[in-house]
């Protein structure tokens, strides 16, 4: 398993509790950008650097993804493209999104952006909070586990 980081859009917060899990687990991790990002030093960390351009690095993520292998993102459309490739995919509040739950959230999202289009005001998501950040550390640790565990000789 590797861990790959739609990092262009990543909070900082969440970027810190996995290069720590990158750490403690020995799995490597990378962030692919079209920007620089800050990283910490770290035998498991890796920065990708895509061209600028809409959707450059959620192209460069599905393209290197292995089946198995886990995706951190919030964005939908990579989240569905990472499921059909047989990756996993778990977004920064710490829902890890399924076959079902991710065309559900495709519709809302395709409806929303309807809304948008039209003049309604829809607002943005929430702040992550403390509670969103206890969530995702605790589901990547689970995942993690579990990794390990089908590793285990």
């Amino acid at each position: 398993m590797q861990i790959w980081v739609d990092a262009d859009a990543c909070p900082n917060p969440i970027k810190d509790i996995l290069f720590r899990a990158a750490d403690r687990t020995r799995v490597v991790m990378t962030l692919v950008a079209n920007k620089p990002v800050r990283l910490v030093s770290s035998a498991y960390l890796r920065f990708l650097q895509v061209e600028a351009g809409f959707d450059a690095a959620d192209r460069r993520i599905v393209e290197l993804l292995e089946p198995g292998d886990l995706v951190i993102t919030a964005d939908l459309p990579l989240a569905a493209a990472v499921i059909e490739k047989g990756g996993l995919a778990l977004n920064p509040r710490g829902e890890l999104y399924t076959v079902e739950n991710v065309r559900e959230r495709l519709s809302m999202r395709n409806f929303m952006d309807e809304l948008r289009g039209s003049g309604v005001a829809t607002g943005g998501p929430a702040v992550l909070g403390p509670r969103d950040r206890a969530a995702f550390a605790n589901q990547l640790d689970r995942l993690l586990a579990q990794h390990q565990q089908r590793s285990a000789p």
